[in-house]
């Protein structure tokens, strides 16, 4: 995909499948919502999950977003990233905000709203995923052609 494709498809698209790497050696492989700032995926998730103890220990994640029933419909992007975890509860309550306006189309401006997010971003944390490497597929370029 070019990165015009990219963009695009990652703002249709509203899950990421997450791998970190788990302290026994086995991949961990969690669904996170996810917003794009400056071209960097952003997630938040409960502070005590096993992802971010993972990523505590490990900072490398791979990122997978991928759309298509059949063969000849398959698009997709992974990336591979560094995660740079977030603690501070202003940076936690400002992506718990864009991910509600994402993902319920509420803006989140009214005191009521911003009492949820922060009482939620208490318990979170952000995740910034840089990216290291993009590998992007897209087979309904192919033709039919495999």
């Amino acid at each position: 995909m070019s990165a015009d494709e990219l963009a695009a498809f990652l703002h249709e698209r509203r899950v990421v499948v997450c791998a970190t790497n788990g302290h026994d050696g086995w991949p961990h492989l969690m669904p996170l919502w996810y917003v794009v700032r400056e071209g960097e995926l952003w997630a938040w998730t409960y502070a005590k999950s096993q992802k971010v103890r993972n990523l505590e220990r490990d900072p490398r994640a791979t990122l997978q977003v991928e759309a298509g029933e059949r063969y000849d419909e398959l698009r997709g992007v992974m990336i591979a990233a560094r995660a740079v975890i977030h603690r501070e509860l202003e940076i936690v309550a400002g992506l718990g905000a864009e991910l509600l306006e994402r993902y319920s189309g509420a803006a989140a401006g009214g005191p009521e709203f911003l009492e949820v997010i922060r009482a939620q971003a208490a318990k979170r944390v952000g995740l910034q995923f840089v990216v290291q490497r993009v590998a992007s597929f897209d087979h309904r370029k192919l033709g039919g052609v495999y």
